[in-house]
């Protein structure tokens, strides 16, 4: 399940497939506002294939986000913008509250906070942060694959019209026990919820996407500031 979260994360604005504007041309009318409709004329397998193929077929994609985590006494909004490119390659720039940066290179995670004297390197055969899997997206999705039970439902979405899918991640029971993502008339996931065993919950919004365009491999290499230490991540 190393590829899932990573498959289903940054809402994908994608280049038009003509899969999907077949689809699209059969799509139903908007639902009411708050309502998980249930598309009459599109199955959840239909849906799913369309948004593998629009991912698969990214080489670089970027977007803002916005990641609002929700536990039992906590609640945490932060925001910034994120990039990928195949293969493997991503950096998540938080702007608020607080700037730091998390970035997946060719071996290692690095996490950075602005104004402090240590930035945290883990090889990423250790890491365990749910954002590391993510570098998978460009390439890698299988919707069906990765997500047991995937049905329609269980989320308003936060669009009318939008679609809600939901499913069981594979081979992480004991850490989430459901996703859900919202995807758009025009086959973007613009939502990623992630809902944990504990009871904690993330949600990851996009917004500004951009798909195909120039990332110059400088951008994914972590340039450690002058007088920084680099210190091991957290065991995992």
């Amino acid at each position: 399940m190393r590829n899932f979260i990573a498959l289903l994360l940054a809402a994908g604005a994608m280049a038009g497939a003509g899969a999907a504007r077949a689809a699209a041309a059969n799509a139903p009318a908007a639902a009411p506002k708050g309502a998980a409709r249930v598309p009459a004329s599109l199955s959840v397998r239909r849906l799913a294939a369309i948004v593998d193929a629009r991912y698969n077929s990214l080489h670089t994609m970027s977007a803002r986000f916005t990641e609002i985590f929700t536990a039992p006494g906590e609640h945490r909004v932060e925001s910034g913008r994120v990039w990928l490119r195949h293969p493997g390659l991503m950096r998540w720039d938080y702007e608020t509250p607080q700037r730091k940066l998390f970035l997946i290179g060719r071996h290692n995670a690095w996490l950075y906070i602005y104004g402090t004297r240590t930035a945290q390197r883990t090889p990423l055969a250790a890491s365990r942060d749910l954002r590391t899997p993510l570098r998978f997206l460009l390439g890698k999705t299988h919707l069906e694959r990765e997500l047991e039970g995937l049905s329609y439902g269980g989320l308003n979405p936060l669009r009318a019209g939008d679609w809600v899918l939901r499913g069981r991640p594979k081979d992480m029971d004991g850490i989430y026990r459901e996703v859900l993502l919202e995807v758009s008339r025009a086959y973007n996931i613009r939502r990623l919820v992630m809902r944990e065993v504990t009871g904690a919950e993330v949600d990851l919004r996009f917004s500004q996407i951009q798909a195909n365009h120039r990332l110059p491999r400088g951008r994914f290499h972590f340039r450690l500031p002058a007088g920084v230490m680099i210190v091991a991540g957290p065991a995992q």
